[in-house]
């Protein structure tokens, strides 16, 4: 048996294969609105959870004899995990969010900065929620900013549904069904290469984020310039 390093909890394999299907619900509830779930491996982890698809319906005896089905089960609990996970952190922002309007400025901490995210949500919200998902570190903390900002109940629900749904059902079909095609076309299985695809993910998703904080620090520093 493998002996367990802490970078383990970086691999999304680490969790499929000793956690199972339970686990993912676990880490898809806690990385979309708890502060401690930021750094789970969501998207690398669903779409891996596609291609072990067969496996994870077998472990919980609810395999149908279609892929199709099978991925539905999955993505139907790891929805409810991820609408809920958003849904507590939504609460946990609007239960500190009235207090925080009152603080005075720290280092770390600018009043502005509530009143931009606020106005950002009053114009974007909805589609900010949605896009979120398909963000690491992003899809954790834009829940519980929404709530501190005050946005509307029912925009909120709405779009953490139609977001949690596109995100799990796009990863966990994506990572299925490319995992068949390279296989029919090439003969080559995802599965065999889980740690390059990974990597790959993981460089796909953070890009936006990075590009975000790298121009446009840059960009402000130009401004300031002239």
């Amino acid at each position: 048996m493998k002996r367990f390093t802490w970078t383990d909890l970086l691999t999304p394999m680490f969790y499929i294969l000793y956690g199972g299907i339970w686990l993912l619900i676990l880490i898809i509830f806690a990385e979309t609105g708890l502060f401690v779930g930021f750094f789970f491996p969501g998207d690398s982890l669903l779409f891996v959870a596609g291609i072990l698809s067969t496996s994870l319906v077998d472990s919980i005896s609810l395999n149908t004899g279609n892929d199709f089905f099978n991925l539905m089960i999955i993505a139907a609990l790891c929805s409810v995990a991820g609408i809920l996970g958003n849904t507590v952190g939504y609460i946990t922002g609007r239960k500190v969010g009235p207090a925080m309007f009152s603080w005075r400025d720290r280092w770390l901490f600018k009043k502005r900065y509530l009143y931009q995210a606020k106005a950002f949500y009053d114009k974007h919200g909805g589609g900010a929620i949605v896009f979120a998902r398909f963000l690491p570190l992003v899809r954790t903390f834009a829940p519980i900013v929404a709530g501190i900002v005050g946005m509307n109940k029912k925009k909120f629900g709405f779009y953490n549904i139609v977001g949690c749904i596109a995100w799990v059902t796009s990863m966990l079909f994506i990572g299925h069904y490319l995992n068949a095609f390279t296989k029919k076309q090439f003969g080559i299985d995802l599965e065999e290469h889980l740690e390059v695809i990974v990597i790959a993910i993981v460089l796909v998703t953070t890009a936006p984020v990075l590009f975000k904080m790298f121009f446009g620090k840059k960009k402000k520093a130009d401004e300031h310039i002239l």
